[in-house]
């Protein structure tokens, strides 16, 4: 388990064999984010943030223009960009961390690329954009495919399940054999089992229980249960804010089960975290 910054070709290369937990710091370029929208629209402050989450050891930053938070409303393409291209420009003027666009559109993900992002976090998994895998396999671009049913406006009341794990694994493998089939290099292809997304508090707590499983699909997985209301479920914590203890639990158990990206907002604590873990994973 590896903590510190990792620039675009070192994330290429840990693509190539995965050895290490890596941070993914989020900067969200929204006004309605459900733990910090509207604090990183302006595109100083978005480049400000940047360069503290690279400071505290994110190894990556993934910057989206829409919420995706549960009831979002859709953004267009047009005004995603708007929000997400300059503070891109901005970043990479201050550092080459390797950055990963949050969309589930190809034309913005497109001129993200153009812009120096690395990576495209599709929390659509390629459904929503038929264009997206043909832009990755394209351009040679990581990507990120999480399983969601519905959309933010409608996934809370999506959560039935007869087996949620063997569920999610399942859409995970046809997900992945899709963009396989489209061109995409199965080394660029990361999965996210969709922590918060049309699942139950219940739910989510099984998909961490068997991380295990999901890494065992040979993939690098990537964990986002940062500040979400599961976390507020299970320790009565209603601020999204303050619920960081909970949080550092999640990263500890998602690095010590399998995972290889950890996408978090509290940098410096859950570096604190992977350092601790692997000291102890590493004791002789």
């Amino acid at each position: 388990m590896q903590v510190g910054i990792m620039n675009p070709s070192q994330f290429s290369t840990w693509m190539d064999a995965p050895r290490s937990v890596l941070i993914m710091g989020i900067i969200n370029a929204t006004p309605d984010s459900f733990s910090d929208g509207g604090l990183y629209m302006n595109v100083d402050a978005a480049a400000h943030r940047a360069c503290e989450l690279v400071a505290a050891g994110a190894d990556m930053l993934d910057i989206g223009g829409e919420s995706t938070r549960p009831g979002a409303t859709p953004v267009t393409e047009d005004e995603q960009i708007r929000r997400v291209v300059p503070a891109i420009q901005a970043i990479r003027r201050h550092s080459d961390i390797a950055i990963s666009i949050d969309t589930t559109r190809s034309r913005v993900a497109q001129a993200a690329l153009d812009a120096g992002a690395n990576l495209i976090n599709d929390t659509s998994a390629g459904r929503d954009d038929e264009h997206m895998f043909a832009l990755a396999a394209r351009r040679g671009a990581n990507i990120v495919l999480m399983h969601m049913r519905g959309t933010p406006a409608t996934m809370n009341t999506m959560s039935q399940y007869a087996d949620v794990s063997h569920e999610v694994r399942q859409f995970l493998l046809q997900r992945l054999a899709a963009a396989q089939a489209a061109g995409i290099d199965r080394k660029r292809i990361l999965l996210d089992p969709g922590i918060g997304f049309a699942k139950t508090v219940a739910q989510d707590l099984l998909l961490l229980r068997d991380l295990k499983d999901f890494a065992a699909l040979g993939q690098p997985i990537v964990i986002g249960a940062s500040r979400k209301r599961f976390i507020g479920a299970v320790t009565g914590e209603t601020d999204p804010a303050r619920r960081i203890f909970g949080t550092a639990a999640t990263v500890a158990w998602a690095a010590t089960n399998g995972a290889g990206v950890i996408r978090v907002h509290d940098v410096a604590a859950m570096v604190q975290v992977l350092k601790m873990t692997r000291a102890i994973a590493e004791a002789k």
